[in-house]
């Protein structure tokens, strides 16, 4: 039974879990920071829709502490540090499941923690709003995750690996329906993750140059159509990784664009707004090197990968 849970990253939906888990029981959670955060976060509380939030954080060089499940809502370039400041609180029980855009942060923590501890995951759900320390979201959301991606039996991990890859999914949706949190526990979870990485891929890209809503999205024939063109990239690298059902995937992810809160601003226009790095490399970056890989033109992505860089710099 999962007890100890340990959060990190605690940005836009960092935040929304760790009130989640906080008013499920105050006991069960501690967040993870470094000294530098500790201060700010102690000096200047987070702000969850309007309330303050003081939580129970933990250093890295704590030493009396296990976690049952690890909860990772950094964002792709946080990773690595996130790894190595988790070494103290991994055991051979403990769960790992990321919350990261992209298609790409399992193979990094299962290369450190190994496959036996990692479950593949996202969240999807409506946008948050962040303005320095404080976050505002509605609450509508699920984190989607899974342990038997197809990719698994191409590692020769034997079935031992398999049944604890079930056990520990099992476990991690015991806790989150006795939490009181959202979540999807598919059967193809690779499926699923590509799925999320085609709405970032349109949606993010696409608003902060264009500075549209995903209402503005939703209603625009014009903007349909030119995200059909981005789209087709990733359907077609989809199909070259193998992931099964990709012929579905474009009628999915617009499917999912539909369910968005209509004025929701994208985390990638706010990073933009607010003259942060972007998560660009893990988007148009990686269609990029997927479409190196499989000799695979991807002119639309490396066009908004080329104007993103732009505005970056410029921010």
């Amino acid at each position: 039974m999962i007890k100890n849970v340990l959060l990190c990253g605690i940005g836009a939906v960092g935040l929304t879990y760790a009130c989640k888990l906080q008013d499920y029981s105050p006991e069960c959670l501690k967040v993870l920071v470094d000294e530098e955060r500790l201060r700010r976060y102690t000096e200047t509380p987070l702000k969850m829709n309007g309330e303050e939030r003081f939580f129970d954080y933990i250093l890295p060089d704590r030493k009396d502490y296990k976690a049952d499940l690890v909860l990772i809502a950094t964002k792709m370039d946080g990773l690595d540090a996130v790894l190595e400041n988790l070494r103290n609180f991994v055991d051979e029980n403990t769960i790992i499941l990321p919350l990261i855009n992209g298609i790409s942060a399992e193979e990094k923590i299962a290369e450190v923690y190994g496959w036996e501890r990692t479950l593949y995951g996202y969240f999807i759900g409506h946008s948050a709003m962040r303005v320095g320390n404080e976050v505002v979201q509605d609450g509508i959301g699920k984190i989607v995750f899974g342990g038997l991606p197809e990719a698994l039996p191409q590692l020769d991990i034997g079935e031992k690996l398999e049944v604890n890859l079930r056990d520990n999914s099992a476990l991690v949706a015991e806790f989150f329906t006795r939490a009181g949190i959202d979540f999807d526990n598919p059967e193809n979870i690779k499926y699923s993750k590509w799925l999320k990485y085609g709405l970032n891929i349109i949606s993010n890209q696409s608003s902060c140059i264009l500075k549209l809503t995903f209402g503005d999205m939703q209603k625009s024939k014009e903007f349909h159509s030119f995200a059909h063109n981005i789209l087709q990239e990733v359907v077609e690298l989809a199909r070259a990784e193998g992931v099964e059902g990709w012929q579905n995937l474009e009628e999915d992810v617009f499917k999912a664009l539909s369910t968005m809160v209509a004025d929701g601003r994208t985390s990638m226009w706010q990073d933009i707004d607010a003259g942060k790095k972007t998560e660009l490399d893990i988007f148009a970056g990686t269609v990029i090197q997927l479409g190196k890989k499989h000799g695979i033109p991807t002119p639309y992505n490396q066009v908004l990968y080329e104007m993103i860089r732009i505005l970056e710099v410029k921010a």
